[in-house]
């Protein structure tokens, strides 16, 4: 079967010179209900190796679990078909996505020049974002660069300090580690202006009486990808074998890394690389937060999509170091992000949550440096728009997650 399904995968070739478009491609919701339905599925992923094949949307996991996956064209009905044969449920989600990427190009194309939240941004514009503000707030923000690329880009973030008091009171947010998860830049970008400009009086203790440590752009090399060539792509952009690019950067870090959750195939969404710290973008990332480990007590790292707000580890389901604190503090704080919007958030550890994937940042500080707080947020939404959430959610989507960093870090108050 896996034979068949890599010669299906080869049915048609795109150049990654020219721009991947998803054309009437469809996002379908099905749920695998025994272990041959789960394995069909399965097999499926690991076997597509073309962008222009299917792409999963997440991982077919456990029976009973839903799964997300965009089928083009010229596959649905082969896809409906042994759906049907195999009696999984499924349903469309999204009938045409390269409709949404159009609304999402042609907002950008008409955005105000100034940087705001109301479209999304490419990495160049994130980096000029945080220069300006080092000109800003001189005496406040310092520019730092954490890490470099494969392709040579610089891994910018800013340090943002009210008080040299605060030296061993620092708070690491990372996003677009994942290279389509655009919602997680803005998001961290949001929250640094506030951290800056606003006045309400929750935001301002947590701002002042933390450092902060601010990385919108993980993964540059990818998501320059996803501006330039392919929407949909997720990994780094390191050449592996024959045509296989990239590993997947959340799967590359040095705690239990290769211990479930992970694939060994290059062209998988979720190779973990060739062994740990194999990508230029996670090693230098990981020797930056070396350096300042010993001065933070929290991390949070953004991700998108399915709304949890995810507690480490990911290759086990035991619950490990403070889960006693952590674990109510959560709920606490999908309780706060709710409130506003109403939007509701499930919280657990990560193999308990969604599935086993070991190799993550987020359990990589923690399981390293036994950093206090650590969660990963999984932003809207549960589905509907998936990575290509239209910009007018940015702002709801940022304060209510606001709301709920304030409970986070009021903790330590």
């Amino acid at each position: 079967m896996k034979l068949f399904f890599a010669l299906l995968a080869l049915g048609v070739g795109v150049s990654l010179a020219e721009k991947v478009r998803f054309d009437n491609y469809t996002l379908y919701r099905l749920t695998p209900n025994n272990e041959e339905s789960l394995s069909f599925l399965q097999e499926l992923e690991e076997a597509t190796d073309a962008p222009s094949e299917y792409n999963f949307w997440s991982s077919p996991v456990k029976v009973g679990a839903e799964v997300d996956i965009m089928v083009p064209p010229h596959r649905s009905r082969f896809f409906e078909a042994a759906a049907k044969s195999r009696q999984m449920d499924f349903q469309v989600v999204m009938d045409n996505v390269q409709e949404h990427i159009d609304r999402e190009d042609i907002r950008q194309k008409f955005a105000s020049e100034r940087f705001g939240w109301t479209s999304y941004h490419t990495y160049e514009e994130y980096n000029e974002y945080l220069r300006t503000l080092v000109d800003r707030y001189p005496n406040t923000v310092t520019l730092l660069q954490g890490g470099t690329s494969y392709e040579g880009r610089q891994i910018l973030g800013v340090r943002v300090s009210f008080s040299s008091s605060n030296l061993n009171r620092g708070v690491f947010l990372e996003s677009l580690i994942h290279a389509r998860e655009w919602i997680t830049g803005a998001v961290t970008t949001y929250v640094l202006n506030e951290l800056l400009t606003s006045t309400d009086p929750a935001v301002r203790r947590i701002a002042e009486n933390h450092d902060w440590y601010v990385f919108p752009v993980f993964n540059p090399d990818g998501y320059v990808f996803t501006h330039t060539s392919n929407r949909m792509w997720r990994k780094t952009r390191v050449p592996y074998s024959g045509s296989c690019f990239g590993a997947d950067p959340n799967r590359n870090w040095g705690h239990y890394w290769n211990s479930g959750g992970s694939s060994a195939l290059p062209c998988s969404e979720t190779y973990r690389g060739p062994r740990a710290f194999s990508e230029p973008s996670t090693r230098t990332m990981s020797e930056f937060i070396t350096s300042i480990s010993h001065r933070l007590v929290a991390y949070l790292s953004f991700h998108s999509y399915s709304q949890l707000l995810l507690i480490p580890y990911g290759y086990t389901a035991a619950y490990l170091d403070n889960y006693n604190v952590t674990y109510p503090l959560g709920l606490r704080a999908a309780q706060s992000l709710a409130s506003r919007y109403g939007t509701q958030y499930t919280v657990g550890n990560i193999v308990e949550a969604i599935y086993v994937a070991s190799g993550g940042s987020m359990d990589w500080v923690k399981g390293t440096y036994g950093t206090e707080i650590a969660y990963t947020y999984e932003l809207r939404d549960t589905g509907r728009f998936g990575f290509i959430l239209p910009a007018e959610q940015i702002i709801p989507t940022a304060v209510e997650t606001l709301d709920s960093l304030v409970t986070i870090l009021q903790y330590f108050q």
